[in-house]
């Protein structure tokens, strides 16, 4: 879970994040994402814009609804044809208290085989907040 750091009521919209952090996601500059607040359980969907090191910041609107200190999940969506499924491997990234990457994990959807691997899709469980 990444850590909000700043929230800026008087702006368009959006959210920075990390741009090392974006790429490490795949996510792209003005894609689609969720955020999820872990204090709330709001969920929120906006454009994500890139920003310098550490920096997850909720713009705008999503301001009164997030603020810094928060821990927050940020999910990337997509649609796909489903010639696309086949090689598609969700990424998740792990970050530190200071929004540093610690790790990145691939989850590819199906196995070598061509079937679902329904085990290996299962995120590692983190228990601490």
């Amino acid at each position: 879970m990444a850590t909000v750091t700043e929230a800026k009521l008087h702006y368009t919209g959006s959210i920075t994040i990390d741009a090392e952090l974006m790429k490490a996601a795949g996510i792209l500059p003005y894609e689609i994402v969720q955020i999820t607040n872990t204090a709330n359980a709001v969920r929120w969907k906006t454009y994500a814009i890139p920003g310098r090191s550490g920096l997850i910041c909720l713009n705008g609107p999503p301001a009164r609804l997030f603020a810094p200190g928060d821990r927050v999940i940020v999910l990337s969506m997509g649609w796909f044809d489903e010639s696309d499924l086949p090689g598609l491997a969700p990424a998740v990234v792990f970050v530190d208290g200071s929004n540093r990457i610690e790790r990145v994990e691939r989850h590819p959807i199906f196995g070598a085989g061509g079937e679902v691997d329904w085990i290996g899709t299962q995120p590692e469980q983190v228990d601490k907040i």
